[in-house]
């Protein structure tokens, strides 16, 4: 008897699992009202894909009449125009093909045909108006991180507001506030838009002048890629899904830029995870300072001195150092694997800051 109820208990058990894990009863963004409080339901991380399906995922990033990039160098400053005092910006997401080295290119997604996009450059107060048109093959919206918009702004689809449809434009609209370093990207099927290159820089200055100031100003977005048999992937920490190369700014090394220094001057790095995996970066003949994370200034007390930083999906981090001697000094993920690029080494999240007198 006792061993007919335990056979009864686990086919009950299985068949809790099977029911719970059923994709009819994965949840679902929803801007319903809970009909006992009075509230719009908390969105569920992880739940911002269209109903595509999981299958989605296995598919190459596609597109139509998919064009060679002309600028290889993403990141580059945007420019504005004015609307009375508001500056306005002007982005266009679009397939590309890639370089990330003089061999590969990637199929990518992108703002302004760049991986990372452009950079935008404002000043804290500033006003800024971004009229975004989507060109891809589905929909899309843009997400601010970290930058402190009112709710209408925050780009989470069927939440905040509806998903930009292909062919279709938004405009996104807020002042831009508090200074840092902060990142744009989509938020439409984020583990494929990002992975595909749809993120890029956006820096607000402080009003006040900065002592000391920087003397070179460098922003490094780290990410991901898997392409393999002629098709890009989207990476995912997943199996099957792991990336094969790894970027910073969308190239890889040996293609990654050279930072050019002299001697005695003050180097700011702003380090940023945008992909889905951990990278502790490593400064090879100098320690440096984290004087900010997330945007945030760190006290001068509390700011620790280091060789190496961890960062994390979604993470900033501003670094300084004085050049104290000339050479060419390396900059790398401390994951050694993230040195390579499909599996061989060297290649990946490496470059070279080169320090002349």
């Amino acid at each position: 008897m006792k061993k007919n109820q335990n056979i009864l208990m686990v086919i009950i058990f299985g068949v809790f699992i099977l029911v719970a894990c059923s994709p009819s009863n994965s949840p679902k963004y929803s801007t319903s009202v809970d009909s006992e409080n009075g509230k719009i339901p908390t969105a569920t991380p992880g739940t911002m894909s269209s109903s595509s399906g999981s299958s989605h995922m296995m598919e190459p990033i596609g597109g139509e009449s998919i064009q060679k990039a002309i600028e290889t160098n993403g990141g580059q400053l945007l420019d504005y125009y004015l609307d009375d005092e508001i500056k306005v910006f002007e982005l266009t997401a679009k397939p590309i093909s890639w370089p990330i080295t003089k061999d590969i290119s990637v199929t990518a997604w992108t703002y302004n045909d760049t991986v990372p996009g452009p950079m935008i450059r404002v000043t804290e107060g500033d006003a800024v108006r971004i009229i975004i048109k989507n060109e891809l093959p589905e929909p899309t919206t843009i997400h601010w991180h970290g930058i402190a918009v009112p709710n209408a702004m925050d780009g989470i689809p069927n939440v905040t507001q509806k998903p930009i449809q292909p062919g279709e434009s938004f405009v996104y609209e807020f002042v831009a506030k508090p200074a840092g370093s902060y990142m744009y990207h989509s938020h439409y099927e984020g583990d494929i838009q990002v992975s595909a290159g749809l993120y890029a820089p956006f820096i607000i200055d402080p009003k006040e002048a900065e002592v000391p100031k920087p003397d070179v100003d460098i922003t490094l977005m780290i990410s991901e890629w898997l392409f393999k048999d002629g098709k890009t992937w989207a990476s995912m920490p997943m199996a099957g899904m792991e990336p094969n190369y790894f970027t910073f700014n969308g190239k890889a090394f040996p293609d990654t830029e050279i930072i050019n220094v002299k001697k005695g001057q003050l180097v700011r790095l702003r380090l940023m995870g945008i992909g889905q995996f951990v990278h502790p970066i490593h400064l090879h003949g100098v320690p440096f300072k984290i004087v900010a994370t997330d945007g945030h200034p760190v006290p001068i007390d509390a700011q620790l001195t280091k060789d190496t930083v961890l960062v994390s999906p979604g993470e900033r981090y501003d670094i300084e150092f004085i050049a104290a001697e000339t050479g060419q000094w390396m900059l790398h993920c401390h994951i050694l694997h993230h040195t390579t690029n499909d599996n061989v080494e060297p290649g990946g999240l490496m470059l070279m800051i080169n320090v002349t007198d």
